[in-house]
């Protein structure tokens, strides 16, 4: 017997010997593999350099972290911010290395700490929005502060570390996007943070741990498998989890590809039969990344810049907001004063949207996802604010009057997309009179970009809810002056 066991060991032996010798046979004969998408975008990620960084570039990247910042600080204030947290500290095993915004002596573990961060920033609908419609920095800035942190003293990123792998992070959410028309406009299937921010997020993550162009492909694939979750949830509680998510995945993903985990190498390209990223948008059409080291990239951030709001709410709100408000302005000059008694009915002239069309909210998230709601309130006080999504504003009888009095049209010539919509608002008088208020470019729109003054003040208002007035200035200090900074993780010393 045992000469039989020796005998089919020696017959195994001799049959993976055989089957090695065959495999290097064709290891040799095998052409080297094609660059295929996917292998591109990790190499831009690998490779990509900060010399390549233009001064607009990282002008308008330190604008997008310093309000990222800012909204995440005031959204710790926000009772979906506490449930997160809360979550967090009771499930999971303490693990005290990554700070939380705006609680002092609060630490979670890297991932979690990229999740309630993430959480924070999107808590009131605040942060940054992107074209195509997407809100970027929020998928990336938590992760990368978590990392930072996480790294040991020896190896800590710097500033400069911190901005590249920050734009890497929108780069390649950019760019995924931009592969599909269907992207271009506001979506109805799935919220494209959660599509491209965990990819986003593990870009951004794999170039500050500096992963390998082959350990980036696979954070990127990683990614792909955490991602998506559908629009259904807008509106509600849970959609801030969308953005915290992808922070937090995406940073597990790079994690997770660091440690050596393989996923498809052509998550990225169009595989007729085996569907990647054109699982998300049917009409995915991907094309490589350049080279960095063949020539400098030209950074989608150069030529489309951010849109910043000004108010708590979707970035379609501002429009119909600032159309309001240029009705209300005629009407007070036509008649010298304002009261809701006066309006017999009102207009709006919107695009198509189901989800932000919400005749009468009935939550602040809701109200933060309504075109009734913002542009009612807007006629009634002259502006949109935070405060204006408490629940002693959402309840007030003159709104709900207003709100009673809406109705809404669809014109063909408006269509959902942040780069080519327009709101009308049309107030018709007891006294017949019709006055029309139009936007079409909101101020913090792209097109029409905050002043450095009026970022400074919306940051100032939302920080100062959290935080003392030193600390405060010393964020601005610090972003401002980032690249100067030898280890970026004294960053979040001031956001606790």
């Amino acid at each position: 017997m045992l000469s039989a066991l020796k005998f089919q060991r020696t017959s195994r032996h001799f049959s993976c010997l055989r089957l090695l010798h065959k495999s290097a046979v064709e290891v040799q004969e095998r052409p080297a593999p094609e660059e295929t998408i996917t292998s591109s975008f990790g190499g831009f990620i690998h490779l990509v350099h900060p010399g390549q960084l233009s001064d607009t570039v990282l002008h308008r990247s330190k604008r997008m972290i310093l309000d990222s910042i800012g909204v995440g600080l005031l959204g710790s204030s926000s009772h979906v911010f506490e449930l997160a947290l809360q979550h967090c500290q009771q499930m999971y095993a303490p693990d005290y290395i990554s700070s939380v915004f705006g609680r002092r002596h609060t630490r979670l573990s890297p991932s979690l700490a990229a999740f309630v961060n993430g959480v924070a920033v999107h808590s009131m609908d605040f942060d940054d929005t992107w074209h195509p419609a997407t809100h970027p920095s929020g998928a990336v800035l938590p992760a990368l502060l978590a990392i930072a942190q996480m790294l040991p003293g020896n190896a800590k990123p710097s500033g400069m570390d911190l901005l590249l792998a920050f734009n890497v992070g929108i780069e390649i959410q950019g760019r995924l996007m931009r592969f599909s028309n269907e992207a271009q406009n506001i979506p109805n299937r799935f919220h494209p943070p959660t599509v491209v921010g965990p990819l986003g997020s593990a870009a951004a993550c794999s170039r500050l741990l500096s992963l390998d162009r082959s350990q980036c492909s696979n954070a990127l694939a990683i990614a792909a498998s955490l991602a998506g979750a559908p629009m259904a949830n807008a509106a509600t509680q849970s959609k801030p989890l969308h953005i915290g998510n992808a922070a937090r995945l995406g940073l597990e993903a790079a994690l997770l590809a660091s440690r050596g985990l393989e996923a498809s190498t052509l998550i990225l390209d169009s595989t007729p039969g085996c569907a990647g990223f054109s699982a998300f948008y049917n009409d995915y059409l991907p094309q490589a990344l350049p080279s960095p080291v063949e020539q400098d990239p030209r950074f989608l951030l150069e030529d489309q810049d951010i849109a910043f709001k000004r108010f708590p709410a979707h970035l379609g709100m501002h429009w119909v907001a600032d159309a309001a408000c240029a009705a209300r302005e005629l009407l007070v000059n036509t008649v010298g004063g304002f009261h809701p008694s006066m309006i017999q009915n009102i207009l709006l002239r919107i695009p198509l949207s189901k989800y932000i069309n919400r005749p009468f909210p009935e939550s602040e998230h809701q109200a933060r996802h309504s075109f009734q709601f913002n542009a009612c309130t807007a006629l009634l006080d002259g502006e949109v604010s935070v405060q204006s999504f408490s629940p002693a504003f959402l309840d007030r009888p003159e709104l709900l009057s207003l709100l009673s009095r809406v109705q809404v049209e669809h014109p063909q010539d408006n269509p959902a997309n942040f780069n080519k919509m327009y709101a009308e608002v049309l107030v018709t008088l007891t006294t017949g009179d019709v006055l029309k208020g139009r936007c079409d470019t909101f101020y913090g729109h792209w097109r029409k970009p905050l002043s450095r003054d009026s970022l400074l003040k919306k940051f100032r208002a939302n920080a100062e809810t959290v935080l003392p007035g030193e600390r405060v200035e010393a964020i601005i200090d610090a972003v401002e002056n980032i690249e100067d900074m030898q280890d970026c993780s004294h960053l979040t010393m001031h956001l606790e």
